[in-house]
């Protein structure tokens, strides 16, 4: 038995007085279309190209593309386990009111905490990328590049859901068309064939060239797993999405098979047509597009990545201030915050929490990219992790009659995904697990002395009452 709502239950127990001023209910305003947009816009496929995955050309070269291929396989077999979720429990406090809802507060607690160690620090980790692509047509410093995105983001994540999906939409398609561009240019100068992303090959700085090997692979699936993560976003939309039921499930789906094309193909263009493994490994696509094309072609594409980068830092903004709104509705924090944080803006928007995701993230613009890095790769493995966990208990009791969209091959597909993200976690750098680690013991101790005691009047895990059919 878990110890929250069963989800035919509709709202947590009655306020008290610390607790007055309950929030207001999101609208349910957008399709599957809608919904599409803004998940595919916040896996921001682009940016991450531009961004992040040059961090893993550093680490294992050439067989970057088979890694994050790996890697979006995995994300298939998630991709089933929060289909299923989200629709059976559709909230927007995404994968902590799944799992908690089915594996227990205290596991829901554990969840929330990760995805909120994501929320703070994906955005600024994106919005840092900025500067190298505004470099063409303005020279400005990197932290400050970041933090002023951070700080744009912000400000239209205050406004209207729908809104935003257009603006969102608009850059969408900027990126997409940055990213066919690179997929052109590095296959029409190709320098080796399509075996090379089999047989790894990476020169790391400084170094020798050196054959990449399995646990290589393995130890960058964390990152791969960040590069394509921004499909959970669907579920975080889930008390905004139409129809949720269906919608929700259909737009995880989608949104899991357009990003692996939009980062998979350009991937491969660029790890074919790098003149050298040293150029390759160096992860300076900027540097491979003029080499290519020209100057004129090579400003263009970077200032779409600068948007894209904008257009990813506006959806991970509008994504992590629905978790902490969610947290602040269930009462995760003293009356005082849970009351700021539940608060809906004249835009239907939460508008404190959306404060709270975007300020913090200007700050960490400042803070070390590869610990940033690092923190993320281990939280999202972990979150996964417990998601599965959640998947393999959603069938038993009431639940498993609850109308819902149900994965094929459970429950192999949930058991099979735990084992390999714990041997994931087992290969990552010990810093970085200690880092999360001690986050996640520091957050065990606010349960164990506030939450747990509490159990009828704070995190108690609430559920929209439309969930029917």
């Amino acid at each position: 038995m878990t110890d929250t709502l069963p989800p035919q239950v509709v709202a947590a127990p009655e306020a008290g007085p610390a607790d007055a001023g309950s929030p207001k209910k999101l609208t349910r305003s957008i399709g599957v279309v809608g919904g599409t947009l803004l998940t595919l816009s916040c896996v921001t496929p682009a940016s991450t190209l531009f961004v992040v995955v040059p961090d893993l050309f550093g680490s294992v070269g050439s067989a970057t593309a088979l890694t994050i291929g790996i890697g979006a396989l995995l994300c298939v077999a998630v991709a089933f386990c929060y289909s299923e979720l989200g629709t059976l429990i559709p909230s927007a406090g995404g994968e902590y009111a799944m799992v908690g809802s089915l594996a227990g507060r205290f596991t829901g607690w554990l969840v929330f905490i990760l995805s909120l160690l994501v929320a703070m620090i994906v955005p600024p980790v994106i919005a840092l990328g900025t500067a190298d692509y505004l470099a063409p047509v303005l020279h400005i410093d990197k932290p400050l590049a970041g933090a002023a995105v951070m700080l744009l983001a912000t400000l239209a994540g205050l406004l209207d859901l729908r809104a935003n999906a257009w603006i969102t939409g608009i850059f969408l398609v900027l990126e997409v068309i940055a990213a066919g561009m690179v997929a052109v240019l590095g296959f029409s100068h190709s320098e080796r064939g399509l075996s090379s992303m089999l047989h790894g090959t990476v020169v790391p700085e400084g170094g020798a060239s050196q054959a990449v090997t399995i646990s290589m692979i393995v130890t960058g699936l964390a990152i791969a797993l960040f590069i394509t993560q921004g499909f959970s976003t669907a579920v975080y939309l889930s008390e905004e999405l139409e129809n949720p039921r269906r919608n929700v499930a259909r737009t995880v789906l989608w949104t899991l098979g357009l990003s692996c094309a939009v980062i998979l193909v350009p991937v491969a263009a660029i790890t074919m047509g790098a003149p050298s493994m040293e150029a390759l490994s160096g992860g300076d696509i900027s540097a491979l597009i003029t080499l290519w094309s020209n100057s004129a072609v090579g400003t263009f594409i970077s200032l779409c990545v600068a948007l894209a980068i904008i257009n990813a830092g506006i959806v991970m903004v509008i994504q992590n201030s629905r978790v902490l709104f969610a947290s602040a509705r269930d009462r995760a924090w003293p009356a005082p915050v849970n009351r700021a944080l539940s608060t809906i803006g004249r835009f239907g928007s939460p508008w404190v929490a959306t404060l709270v995701v975007g300020v913090p993230g200007a700050v960490l613009c400042y803070v070390n990219l590869d610990t940033l890095y690092g923190i993320t790769g281990v939280s999202v493995t972990a979150m996964y992790l417990l998601v599965a966990v959640a998947a393999l208990l959603g069938r038993r009791g009431h639940h498993k009659h609850t109308s819902a969209w149900r994965m094929p091959l459970w429950p192999v597909v949930p058991a099979l995904l735990i084992l390999v993200l714990c041997y994931v976690l087992y290969l990552q750098d010990p810093r970085f697990l200690k880092w999360t680690g001690g986050i996640v013991a520091a957050a065990s101790l606010y349960w164990l002395f506030y939450l747990r005691p509490r159990p009828e009047s704070r995190w108690v895990i609430t559920l929209p009452e439309d969930q029917q059919v």
